[in-house]
């Protein structure tokens, strides 16, 4: 396990230089990868079912009609049809393109574009992300400001690609990848290196290290040989949120 100081000091991240030609396009292709709607995005939205499966799932056991759940990087809200209840259903999305004009947005209680701008008194029974925690430069802001957002027995459960291992590096490099190459003649790899500043090992550690339990499930066997990692927070660790927060105050 990679040092925890090591790691925090990496952060906050910096996103690598964009081509030109791909920052013109980049809002027309981020939508279209949450939309799937091309032929590789249509089938990587199949394979990502897996993650919003088991995001839908967790707390399930103990949730109750009034439970509060919200989601950190809604994108086009691709994962509300996997929820049973919307009630008090709130969502964080800074790219409010993704989700304008959307008809299931009247089912959001309350939307937000950061989650520094939910108030404190606001407690979340579930904290729930798909394919959105390897996209952020300031992770650890976003753990430590959840934690504070979390009820007492509160839930923090995430879907991500399984970013740094063999088996999701060759699957998009031949599917996306080659797509993205045909249709544009440039370098996807260079889009994935600007978006997934995070890998799998990376959120892990932090999330081991500022919850007392977590649950790992994988798409797959192992970290290299599977396409998404699902992990299941619980029991934030007081010792460790200290410590975060005075290294966040220090930076």
């Amino acid at each position: 396990m990679m040092k925890i100081k090591d790691l925090l000091s990496s952060f906050p991240k910096k996103r690598p230089h964009l081509n030109e030609r791909i920052k013109d396009i980049y809002e027309s292709q981020y939508k279209a990868n949450r939309d799937g709607s091309s032929p590789a995005t249509s089938l990587a939205q199949r394979l990502e079912r897996w993650m919003h499966h088991r995001v839908a799932e967790s707390g399930k056991v103990n949730r109750s009609e009034d439970s509060e759940t919200l989601e950190l990087g809604a994108g086009t809200l691709n994962h509300l049809p996997y929820e049973n209840s919307l009630s008090n259903y709130d969502i964080v999305e800074p790219m409010s393109f993704l989700f304008q004009n959307n008809d299931s947005l009247s089912s959001i209680r309350d939307n937000y574009a950061d989650i520094s701008d939910i108030s404190g008194a606001n407690k979340y029974d579930r904290i729930i992300s798909i394919a959105v925690l390897e996209h952020i430069t300031n992770l650890p802001h976003v753990i430590f400001d959840s934690i504070k957002l979390l009820k007492k027995d509160g839930i923090f459960s995430c879907g991500i690609p399984s970013e740094g291992g063999f088996l999701w590096g060759l699957a998009w490099r031949l599917s996306t990848g080659l797509e993205f190459r045909f249709r544009y003649g440039l370098d996807y790899g260079e889009l994935m290196r600007y978006e997934h500043v995070n890998n799998m090992n990376e959120i892990e550690c932090l999330l081991k290290y500022c919850f007392e339990e977590v649950t790992i499930k994988r798409f797959g066997f192992g970290k290299h040989l599977s396409l998404y990692t699902y992990l299941e927070c619980r029991k934030p660790n007081q010792r460790t949120n200290e410590f975060l927060s005075e290294a966040i105050d220090e930076r």
